[in-house]
């Protein structure tokens, strides 16, 4: 019975002694808070502060800065620099839609076009004709194979950019189903009652222009021979050699002439000249002799 009562006693101390010791332990941590707390702000409020000097300081350094940088400036020659010349715009690219007056004439119509929108793929698929053997060396421009006559090229050409159906028919058949030259001879064996007639009047009327241009080029040729000049058709004198020899006879002798009276002339002329150096020549004889006599004289 008395070591129940000390136990208990002990008890009792015990959980007193521990009341007092978290008392104490909450007393102090209490005033570590509050101290941690009032250091933290006193360091804010410092940290703060600092702060705050330093950007005053570099505000005042750039302002400083910014300032002799302008006065340099100032002072530097500024080159005139020449204005930029205006950039011309750029010209639209031409559109490749062709316009209506072109379409027209290739027959691509109003009535073409509700008459291809009926077509599926299988019109063409379906269509009654033996596949040919197909030519290698023909060439494809713009998608149109280069066997057709130039009407139908310049027309598919044209159905492929303006009909989107057939440009869809002919991306999902060839070459998958068919072949190039058979799209285009089915193509253009369904529609043959809507185009024939603008292919004919087409043909036509390069005919007519050929004619014309032939007839144009023709009259030119004659105008150009009637205004050409006449060619000089004189016979030209018989004087007028290139013979240097001729040339000084005929300075010496005189134009002799082509006809009989010329020639008659001409030879009492030269008989002339022969009797004027024989007279001459006999004169100079007679004054030989008249020097030599008197030469001997004069010896004597």
């Amino acid at each position: 019975m008395d070591l129940w009562e000390r136990a208990r006693a002990f008890a009792g101390e015990a959980a007193k002694r521990s009341q007092e010791l978290s008392a104490e332990a909450a007393k102090r941590s209490s005033a570590l808070v509050s101290e941690t707390a009032k250091k933290s702000k006193e360091i804010f409020s410092e940290t703060a502060s600092k702060s705050r000097e330093i950007a005053a300081e570099a505000t005042k350094q750039a302002d400083l800065l910014a300032g002799q940088i302008k006065h340099l400036a100032s002072d530097l020659p500024v080159p005139s620099i020449p204005p930029i010349p205006a950039i011309p715009p750029i010209p639209a690219a031409a559109s490749s839609v062709p316009d209506a007056a072109e379409l027209e004439c290739y027959g691509i119509t109003d009535d073409l076009r509700e008459f291809v929108k009926g077509m599926t793929i299988n019109t063409f698929r379906d269509f009654p004709l033996q596949d040919e053997p197909e030519v290698s060396d023909v060439p494809t421009v713009s998608n149109v194979r280069q066997d057709l006559n130039e009407w139908q090229a310049r027309h598919g050409t044209l159905v492929l950019s303006a009909v989107k159906e057939i440009s869809k028919f002919r991306y999902e058949l060839c070459p998958r189903y068919m072949k190039e030259r058979k799209f285009w001879r089915v193509y253009f064996l369904l529609v043959n009652s809507y185009i024939a007639p603008f292919e004919k009047k087409y043909f036509e009327e390069l005919k007519v222009k050929a004619e014309e241009e032939k007839k144009d080029s023709q009259k030119e040729a004659s105008q150009a021979s009637t205004t050409a000049e006449p060619k000089d058709t004189k016979v030209p004198s018989k004087t007028s050699s290139t013979n240097p020899e001729h040339d000084l006879d005929v300075f010496l002798l005189g134009d002799l002439g082509s006809d009989d009276e010329a020639s008659v002339g001409g030879d009492d002329g030269l008989d002339d000249d022969f009797d004027k150096i024989d007279a001459t020549s006999g004169l100079e004889s007679d004054d030989d002799d008249k020097k030599a006599a008197t030469g001997k004289a004069e010896g004597v």
